[in-house]
This record gives structure tokens, C-alpha cells and sequence, in this order.
């Protein structure tokens, strides 16, 4: 656990990766792959023993239910069939975590679920029904002024703020797609300099020179990011020593 407490670091795993015992020393918080773009009960139940001994807050971090595309791109599915989709899910992870006997901290929903649900508002609706069906405290990991977190706020939900330590941000609070060279943050001096100016300022610079707003309190690390384990300890020891 960070020394900072007020700065959680979370990161996306059981997605296949298999780096989940070297990421949990130096995270606070992490989003479990429910079996729709990736994991399954094995990978599932592995990942919440190793957040049970590291003491890191789990979430359940559902997708589109396309384990061909990683849930990195929109599906083609029906409004119920979604939301039964993504209920199941967030099920799946409350029950295999009971078995361990741990609460779920949060839900974090994954890739193009994630980035749709943040200015669509029926599909916001969607997520955050079948959030409610299923569990009732609970947090929502969202992006700062997306449709999903101001809908979440008007029912009450308690939501944190997400930022990406790793990835370049566009000046309407995108991300920079993945398809694009400069979509990923590699230098990890770069990185930290974006998390202390976003938990600072509630600013970050965009690819296109200019500073936005950027509200944040829970910082993200891809678990699939090349240099994950690397980067997360640089982060670590530079908050440590702050």
C-alpha cells in the first residue's frame, strides 16, 4: 500500500497477462477481468487471492462481451442483452470473491464499454442499471465529467475520478487511440510527471499542446502495458519518497 494515501493506484488484470503477482506490491486498487473480453474462473479466483495478501481493493471491471476483439471495439448487441451481459459479470466476481471472503470495492467498466458509457448516455444507463441490480455500495471508476459520472452522482452513486498514467489524452479528455504512435506513455519519468500534475494542478497536456481540466483520484496503469511492472514500481518509490 502507498504511503500517500490519498493517491490509489489501479490497475486492469487477469487479462491474460499472468504479471498479476508482480504488479500487486505496487498498486492499490485493481479491476478484475470478468470472463466477457478476457479471464475465467481460474484467472479470476488467482487475481483476488493475490489482492487478498497485497491488501489491494478489488473491482470487477466488465466489457462488451468480446473476447475476440479484447472489448476494444463497439458491439453489436442488443440494450438487454448488454445489461444482462454486464450484470452477469459483475456477479460472477461479487461470488467468487465472497469465496475468499472479500467485498468488491468497485466497478470499472473495460475498453469500448468504458470509453462509450463516458458520452453515451443510453449506454451509461445501461451500466450503471445493471450495476445497481446487483450491487448497492459500491464505487464507480469513471472519467472526470463523463455522462456515466455525473448520471452516477444524480442517483447517488459514489463515484472516484480515473486518470491513465500511460496513455496521451486529447484536448476534448479523450484518449489518444491506441492505433496512433503516441497513444501509450512509455517514459516512465513522463508518466509521473502526468499523475502529479493531474492530483496537483487538475490539469494534463494533451497531444495537441494544450492543458485541460482533469479531475482525478484514482490513477490508472494497464496491466498489458509493455513496461507495466517497471513503471508501476518507479511510480511507487517516486510517491513514496514525495
Amino acid at each position: 500500500m502507498f504511503i500517500n494515501k490519498q493517491i490509489d493506484i489501479n490497475c486492469d488484470v487477469g487479462e491474460g497477462i499472468d504479471n498479476e503477482h508482480l504488479l500487486m506490491p505496487y498498486i492499490s486498487s485493481c479491476n478484475i477481468a470478468c470472463g466477457a473480453h478476457a479471464g475465467d474462473l481460474q484467472t479470476i479466483d488467482k487475481v483476488i487471492g493475490l489482492a487478498k495478501k497485497h491488501k489491494v481493493k478489488i473491482g470487477a471491471h466488465p466489457s462488451f462481451p468480446d473476447k475476440e476483439n479484447f472489448g476494444r471495439k463497439i458491439m453489436n448487441i442488443s440494450n438487454s442483452a448488454l445489461q444482462k451481459s454486464v450484470e452477469t459479470q459483475i456477479q460472477l466476481v461479487i461470488q467468487r470473491a465472497a469465496l475468499q471472503k472479500i467485498k468488491i470495492h468497485h466497478i470499472k467498466p473495460h475498453g469500448a464499454l468504458y470509453n462509450l458509457a463516458a458520452k453515451d448516455s443510453k449506454i451509461a444507463t445501461i451500466v450503471l442499471n445493471a450495476i445497481e441490480n446487483v450491487i448497492k455500495e459500491v464505487s464507480l471508476y469513471a472519467p472526470y465529467n463523463s455522462v456515466i459520472a455525473k448520471e452516477a452522482e444524480k442517483r447517488n452513486m459514489k463515484v472516484k475520478y480515473e486518470a491513465f498514467i500511460d496513455r496521451s489524452y486529447n484536448e476534448d479528455a479523450s484518449l489518444v487511440s491506441r492505433t496512433l504512435p503516441n497513444a501509450i506513455i512509455e517514459d516512465k519519468e513522463v508518466a509521473f510527471q502526468q499523475l502529479v500534475k493531474i492530483f496537483k494542478e487538475e490539469k494534463v497536456s494533451t497531444v495537441q499542446g494544450k492543458e485541460i481540466l482533469l479531475k482525478a483520484t484514482t490513477f490508472c496503469v494497464h496491466g498489458d502495458h509493455k513496461e507495466a511492472v517497471a513503471l508501476l514500481k518507479y511510480l511507487y518509490l517516486k510517491i513514496k519518497e514525495s
